[in-house]
């Protein structure tokens, strides 16, 4: 391969998406993590799928494990574009007890190293190594370009992050140049940086490694018994301790939504995190831009008719104000407010919703009022339910967290009527 071909062509994105992320509670019971739905049409998956491929990475491998039946439809239906004769592959490798016949993937580390014959047909110079689980924009080749330039043997996306917020992360000391120093995991007193005491280098999940190095590596973690074979456990402090890493910060290469924004990036990995960064589309001028031209979020984009609004009676009018609504929606005699609808719900008269985050395919009966809830998808919600009024009746049903939100889940309200 010439050396002067784009870095991006000479490089593969793998992406770790076999995390449960038990944090969602019933959000995660049916899908893994990156298979939740987020912003109106998208899957958390997509942000890290669609960098790679807005950054020129036509070489990606998505590794699953928890529940993927969800994800794996979602990749088949909406990322099949990819073609071979281009030189451009998209594959899921699900874990199957390739390494030995009682073994599944054991760890981060080791979902790559179980791979390591596919990775190997690539024919790739360099990986990436992606969560599938964060919502952002970056541009991954500014993040490769720089791991060359400093000759390291593995380069860490990190967020800058307030000192004294720094201790649920895995933090950086680092040097003058951004060397890694030390790897400390949530430190009582993190270190703050050269330039500005009072920040500290946050790891993003996100490494490049180049794949000759890499591969070595993992051929070595394998056969340590020792190893609970986790990048952020093992490989990152082994090479911190005795080789070169460097730290690449996410201000250097995410993509803005205008010139004066600030840098975004988000773990959905709470209910009220999800809830929050989806209600967050609502505002003026959301941080995240999801009508970037230059930078899309690709997805599978579900054919439907527009949303429909009808009836205009006084407490019967079909109306949504600082919200998102997708396509498919009808909005029959329903109050809307600050709320974001996903595909095909469909709401009836006398109805209201404010600060809700309703996810396909979910009905709401008439007479209605619901504050400050999460609606899973196709939940059914029946006629004159309330919530968001009585905490503490709320709690007897449903997943009401310290934020005050409520999760709804058909499960739950079956429950509920059972016991009616």
């Amino acid at each position: 391969m010439s050396p002067t071909t784009r870095l991006a062509s000479r490089s593969m994105a793998f992406v770790l998406a076999g995390g449960r992320g038990s944090r969602l509670r019933e959000l995660t019971d049916r899908r893994v993590k990156p298979a939740v739905y987020f912003g109106g049409k998208t899957r958390i998956i997509d942000f890290a799928l669609s960098n790679a491929l807005n950054s020129g990475i036509r070489k990606i491998a998505i590794a699953t494990q928890y529940k993927a039946h969800s994800l794996i439809r979602h990749c088949q239906r909406g990322w099949t574009f990819f073609r071979a004769e281009r030189n451009e592959f998209l594959d899921i490798l699900p874990a199957s007890q390739r390494y030995d016949e009682a073994t599944w993937y054991r760890g981060t580390a080791d979902a790559v190293a179980q791979n390591i014959d596919i990775v190997d047909s690539y024919g790739v110079d360099y990986v990436l190594i992606l969560a599938g689980d964060h919502i952002y924009k970056m541009d991954y080749e500014r993040m490769i370009e720089h791991h060359v330039e400093s000759g390291a043997d593995v380069t860490i996306g990190c967020l800058t992050v307030p000192r004294n917020e720094a201790s649920a992360f895995g933090v950086m000391a680092i040097d003058e140049a951004d060397r890694i120093t030390s790897f400390l995991e949530k430190p009582k007193d993190p270190p703050g940086t050269p330039d500005d005491p009072d920040v500290t280098l946050a790891s993003m999940g996100i490494y490049v490694f180049r794949w000759d190095f890499l591969r070595d590596l993992l051929v070595r973690d394998m056969q340590d018994g020792n190893s609970s074979h986790d990048f952020g456990n093992d490989l990152i402090p082994d090479i911190v301790r005795n080789g070169t890493a460097q730290a690449h910060r996410f201000e250097r290469s995410c993509v803005r939504a205008s010139d004066e924004a600030p840098a975004y990036w988000r773990d959905v990995g709470t209910v009220d995190a999800f809830w929050k960064a989806n209600l967050d589309l609502t505002n003026f001028s959301p941080e995240l831009d999801l009508w970037d031209k230059d930078w899309p979020i690709w997805t599978y984009s579900e054919i439907t008719p527009p949303a429909k609004f009808i009836h205009d009676e006084e407490n019967r009018r079909g109306q949504a104000v600082s919200s998102l609504v997708s396509g498919g929606c009808i909005i029959s005699g329903t109050e809307i407010r600050e709320s974001l609808l996903f595909t095909m719900v469909h709401t009836n008269s006398f109805s209201s919703l404010e600060g809700a985050v309703v996810l396909p395919r979910a009905y709401i009966a008439r007479n209605a009022r619901l504050r400050n809830v999460v609606i899973d998808r196709g939940v059914h919600i029946p006629e004159g339910l309330v919530v968001g009024e009585d905490p503490e009746e709320d709690a007897k049903w449903f997943r009401v967290t310290e934020g005050g939100v409520t999760l709804i889940t058909q499960a739950m309200l079956d429950r509920r009527a059972g016991d009616a």
